[in-house]
């Protein structure tokens, strides 16, 4: 493992950009950027196109962006004659995480549990060979089912145990949904459920840990606090930018691992100067949300 990137996501300030869109989510992303998505390999040329133009943008750089997750198909090209996760380290100074799962099963319990994951070991392996440093893998919380959360959880620390074996730091991410009416309760179970599993993680390993921000504030401060998490971030989960920003700014030793909420705005269409100026106003605004 790469000291100084451990070092950097440990106590560095800044936030996680997740540029990992796949699958379903892929043809969304490309709309909102305002191009229509072509047919098979085609499709995955746009979307490395417009997370190019993110990557090298002067906005985009390791003062503000600690990490970058990225799809294994990204993790698989290239940046201005680079590999991918190289270009982020490099030249960005940016650590680069890979997304391992392969989308969501059908609902049970009022959870959603990843679909398998086939060839992982090859997959972590490919992913150390590439330069990653952790990964990063989603569940989905509907609602406040007890077995439904339990399973979500077990199942996470079960390969993130799978990942640490590999030698690179999993983001654990039992997402809950933030339309759920009770979400709260929801997140209740879900912090009890992942303490347990912590409890019972040996000495020397941690984990990350991705969680949708919080009903209460300042709710998983056990956990930016925990030995065994190296770091905490929130996903904005549909909210916009700026609900996401002020919600997060109100939990402590959280920072922002967004996506959309990240890349809104964004168009294929502008010219340079405008790309840059509002991904950089994007950047700045989810950097103070996460420097509380």
């Amino acid at each position: 493992m790469n000291s100084e990137q451990l070092q950097r996501v440990r106590s560095g300030k800044g936030f996680f950009a997740a540029l990992d869109q796949s699958g379903g989510s892929t043809p969304k992303a490309l709309a909102a950027y305002g191009v229509e998505a072509a047919e098979g390999d085609a499709m995955f040329d746009q979307v490395h196109a417009m997370r190019t133009r993110i990557i090298t943008s002067p906005a985009f750089t390791g003062e503000r962006v600690l990490g970058a997750i990225l799809f294994e198909d990204t993790m698989n090209r290239e940046v201005e004659g680079r590999a991918c996760g190289d270009y982020l380290w490099t030249v960005k100074g940016i650590v680069p995480f890979l997304k391992v799962d392969k989308g969501l099963a059908d609902e049970a319990d009022g959870a959603q549990l990843m679909k398998p994951i086939p060839d992982l070991d090859a997959l972590l392996a490919t992913g150390v060979a590439k330069g990653m440093f952790g990964t990063k893998m989603r569940s989905f919380v509907k609602k406040a089912d007890r077995a439904g959360v339990e399973a979500v959880v077990e199942q996470q620390f079960a390969i993130g145990d799978q990942i640490l074996d590999a030698g690179l730091v999993p983001i654990l991410e039992p997402e809950v949904d933030i339309t759920a009416d009770d979400k709260a309760e929801a997140e209740h179970l879900l912090r009890d459920a992942i303490a347990g599993h912590l409890d019972r993680l040996p000495d020397g390993r941690q984990v990350m840990l991705k969680l949708s921000i919080p009903t209460e504030d300042g709710f998983y401060r056990g956990f930016v606090e925990h030995p065994k998490v190296l770091r905490v971030v929130a996903l904005s989960g549909g909210y916009s930018r700026a609900e996401a920003d002020e919600r997060l700014a109100r939990n402590p030793g959280v920072i922002a691992s967004f996506s959309r909420a990240l890349t809104e705005g964004l168009r294929a269409e502008q010219s340079a100067g405008e790309f840059d100026a509002l991904l950089d106003r994007a950047v700045g605004e989810i950097y103070a949300a996460s420097s509380t």
